[in-house]
């Protein structure tokens, strides 16, 4: 497909920007659903958090797949025209790392819009299209998912800041204007536009995994009117273990290092409300005591083998937030453009 008969309802100068770490398999379900799209990207950036030698080759021969698809594009600020961009990093940076670099090299190559995926989904054939219906209006988009077993999957777009949660009983349905503003942003999926990168800066890689992504959106919502739309725009591939929440939603599985993050960088979200003056200590306390309890149900109901070292990083989470929110050399990501 050339550039100019993938032209229509494409999304001017798109980075697809995938963060992968030892899941090659994943990774290569990723890349055959790439070159499956009705429209072509400007770009496609792999942040490799292993630096692995399988990796650079994979990313490689799909480097030459796409040339010989698409052909070669735009030159990027490098003067590069192949489409496909390898990232490595010298250490796992974790997801927020990973995002934080994939957007910034990105941002210096040109890119005008950022659509961002860990290596552990597949974007739909019509998934371009189905975005750049939007961007015309909006600067923040995000598309709905199908989860692994091909049905609908839930996202709670909607942050209550006070409490520095997620509510967990926002409507689902879209309503009558298409879609629904939201608070937050999932970067599983997630499409933004460079103005709005430009006003407040790259990902916080300070959260290494959980909530860098939420408080991205957050950051977002000061500057834009971020949106969640019905459009089916990706499928997850990888199987998780979840209890069923009244059929839609559910709580799913998750490890140690997750919980400690969910816990530890909530001192990172407290900071963030402070600088913009969101931040309610009472209600953000209550907040806290509701993830930390989320935390214990999830323990309890879907990852019963690791209830006892579960609690300790819950516990040690919890503390180290304390710690961040009083840090007196801790300051927010900068703007790019002031």
């Amino acid at each position: 497909m050339s550039e100019q008969h993938a032209a229509a309802g494409t999304i001017d100068k798109l980075a697809i920007v995938v963060v992968t770490y030892k899941r090659q398999q994943l990774l290569t379900r990723l890349f055959e659903s790439i070159a499956a799209l009705t429209a072509a990207p400007w770009r496609v950036v792999v942040v490799d958090n292993e630096h692995s030698d399988e990796t650079r080759a994979m990313v490689e021969a799909f480097s030459d797949r796409l040339a010989t698809q698409w052909g070669d594009t735009i030159a990027d600020a490098s003067g590069n025209e192949r489409r496909v961009v390898y990232a490595p990093q010298s250490d796992n940076l974790g997801g927020a790392g990973g995002f934080s670099a994939g957007v910034k090299k990105a941002y210096e190559l040109g890119a005008e819009w950022f659509w961002v995926m860990d290596d552990d989904v597949a974007v739909e054939p019509d998934g371009i299209e189905k975005l750049a219906k939007w961007t015309a209006t909006h600067d923040v988009i995000q598309g709905s998912r199908y989860d692994f077993d091909g049905g609908p999957f839930y996202w709670q777009y909607d942050f209550i800041v006070p409490l520095g949660i997620p509510n967990p009983i926002a409507p689902s349905a879209f309503g009558r204007a298409g879609y629904r503003v939201m608070d937050t942003l999932c970067f599983e999926g997630g499409l933004f536009r460079r103005r709005v990168v430009e006003r407040i800066g790259f990902p916080d890689p300070r959260f290494f995994i959980y909530w860098d992504d939420t408080i991205y959106g957050y950051l977002a919502s000061k500057v834009t009117n971020p949106i969640i739309v019905p459009d089916v725009v990706l499928r997850r591939t990888r199987e998780i273990g979840n209890w069923d929440i009244a059929g839609l939603r559910q709580l799913n599985s998750t490890s140690d290092m997750n919980r400690y993050h969910i816990m530890r960088n909530r001192g990172y979200m407290a900071r963030y409300f402070m600088v913009h003056g969101d931040f309610r200590p009472f209600l953000f306390a209550v907040g806290t005591l509701a993830t930390a309890a989320k935390e214990i149900i999830r323990l309890v109901m879907v990852d019963r083998e690791h209830v006892r070292t579960g609690l300790v990083q819950i516990a040690k989470g919890w503390w180290d937030s304390r710690k961040l929110m009083h840090d007196p050399d801790w300051r927010p990501m900068p703007p790019l453009i002031a």
